[in-house]
């Protein structure tokens, strides 16, 4: 019986790991690489390699640095009182591109979601509750997905939250963006003026 040679096999088993990807798509997408020319395929490994090798999570806010802190961390201009935490990179750059956020970004590295066996210990919240504690926040945006899953770990960090804001002895504002976005909705899909007026239209929580 018919199988492939080692190598290609391997390229196939890395690639099923990806996220969304089956058994076929797997497939299909080595035999398309190996049918590329070598200097493009090596262009592609060479940017994963750079990518890998050159950024890192930032120590503060959880988004993708190059240097010591990212990009966002780095601006002198944004407001250091409000925070927008959100679930991932995704989500962070579908509100920067409204550009009508001017604060900081928190990024949680996902949400809770106890079917796929990730709890709160298993998010960037830690440092989160850190940067409350130390005054840093005076409004808190939990700006995640209207899904169960992220309900439930906006009503958990709005917990966490007013405890660590007890600690400092100073209350902190907890809003959820308006309900511009459709429940179990998507920040990636969401269109720009829907995000700008949901951020804008923010509720307390």
């Amino acid at each position: 019986m018919a199988s492939f040679p080692r190598p290609v096999a391997r390229l196939i088993d890395q690639l099923e790991r990806l996220p969304g990807v089956g058994p076929k798509s797997a497939q299909r997408l080595a035999l398309w690489l190996l049918r590329e020319p070598p200097e493009r395929v090596l262009a592609l490994s060479e940017s994963l390699s750079d990518a890998v090798e050159q950024v890192h999570v930032c120590p503060r806010c959880g988004y993708f640095a190059e240097g010591e802190a990212c990009a966002l961390c780095d601006d002198t201009r944004r407001d250091e009182s409000l925070v927008c935490v959100v679930a991932d990179a995704r989500d962070l750059l579908a509100i920067e591109s409204t550009d009508g956020f001017g604060g900081r970004y928190h990024v949680l590295g996902g949400v809770i979601s106890p079917a796929d066996g990730v709890g709160p210990d298993d998010l960037n919240v830690a440092s989160l509750l850190a940067r409350v504690e130390a005054g840093d926040a005076d409004e808190v945006i939990l700006a995640l997905n209207p899904t169960p899953e992220g309900d439930t770990t906006a009503n958990y960090l709005a917990r966490v939250l007013r405890q660590a804001a007890q600690r400092r002895g100073a209350a902190v504002r907890l809003t959820r963006p308006a309900l511009g976005l459709p429940v179990g909705g998507d920040l990636n899909y969401a269109d720009r003026t829907t995000i700008e007026r949901a951020m804008e239209g923010r509720r307390e929580i």
